[in-house]
């Protein structure tokens, strides 16, 4: 497949660039369904007159239905995107860059969906899509799966879809988190991807940040350590990984805190660690839930994070803890690369 999608870069690149037009307008609308041309258009930057063309010569084909509520893939469409998919990787060099990095962060499995989330917020859907697929391939009955917070994984758990293998699985949120925006709190996301798997889920009523004090005595409690318990259980993990300066303001983190992490020049979070470009820890905020020394190899975790702007965040936290997964898009692998960041 590699030698003739070469040999049509240099004797069709004319098709190929239509072929791949057509495809991100298939996965947008797949991912969005249904949707109205005017977003449509708005998400793939190009004018409404070209995508209408598009659009009609899809829906003449039979992949694309068009409704009041606005546009979907008919059944067709979507048998043919998902025959496309593995292609396409391929075409747009996202199958190398998933090779390279799995080299370069000494990760097991890397998946790289295409795009930059910095830049059309639809490709954490798809990041999301990816996930749930790698998740219903690992998961099994009576598992624990335990989630953390934030807009990506809230973007993951949109995409969640309902299994009968699912019925017996519980999810968890993998630390505190109240004081946070509602819809980005573990609890909130861990309700919704229960909510949409067909699954059972259980709640952790406790704040994301704490004092000595609270810390201690919160731990006493019986619900609590029965929640605990149970996080600590998981089967599967899947967490994001936020930009430090980011993740300290959202959690209206103290100045003295703030000015620590600039001063030790932190790029990274993750788990209410915060890790400079070499992947050390120089700051662990006090929290109720799933630490990293506790990701051992009983649980199999999954990363999700991208955008360019993320790449230093990803490679100091890999340094880390490489996980089992990394589940990123083409702007976080391209600048991780190309940029010639330090992997040493």
């Amino acid at each position: 497949m590699k030698s003739l999608i070469s040999l049509q870069k240099q004797l069709l690149p004319d098709v190929l660039e239509v072929m791949v037009k057509r495809y991100a307008i298939l996965q947008n609308i797949r991912l969005m369904q249904p949707i109205g041309r005017r977003n449509l258009s708005s998400n793939l930057q190009i004018s409404e007159r070209v995508l209408r063309s598009e659009v009609t010569f899809l829906k003449e084909q039979r992949l694309v239905h068009f409704a009041t509520s606005g546009m979907s893939l008919t059944e067709q469409g979507e048998l043919l995107f998902i025959e496309l998919e593995e292609m396409m990787k391929e075409l747009l060099g996202l199958s190398t860059l998933e090779q390279r990095l799995q080299s370069k962060l000494g990760v097991t499995k890397v998946i790289v969906v295409s795009g930059d989330s910095d830049d059309n917020d639809w490709v954490k859907h798809e990041m999301g899509r990816a996930a749930v697929l790698e998740l219903n391939s690992k998961v099994k009955a009576k598992d624990v799966i335990a989630v953390m917070g934030g807009t990506t994984l809230a973007a993951v758990a949109s995409m969640m879809t309902a299994d009968t293998k699912m019925k017996e699985v519980v999810f968890v949120p993998a630390r505190g988190g109240l004081g946070e925006r509602v819809e980005n709190q573990a609890n909130t996301i861990s309700a919704e991807f229960a909510s949409r798997a067909g699954a059972e889920y259980r709640l952790l009523h406790v704040p994301d940040q704490l004092s000595e004090e609270a810390y201690s005595s919160l731990r006493l409690e019986p619900s609590v350590q029965e929640i605990l318990a149970l996080i600590k259980s998981a089967a599967v993990v899947i967490h994001g990984i936020g930009v430090a300066e980011t993740m300290a303001l959202r959690r209206n983190s103290a100045a003295k805190i703030k000015n620590h992490l600039s001063d030790d020049e932190a790029v990274g979070e993750a788990f209410g660690y915060y890790f400079n470009k070499n992947g050390e820890i120089i700051y662990k905020q006090r929290t109720i839930g799933l630490q990293l020394d506790e990701l051992d190899q009983n649980k199999y975790v999954i990363s999700v994070a991208g955008g360019h702007s993320k790449a230093k965040a990803i490679l100091a936290y890999m340094k880390n803890c490489p996980s089992d997964v990394l589940i990123t898009d083409e702007g976080a692998a391209r600048s991780l690369l190309e940029n010639e960041i330090s992997l040493s």
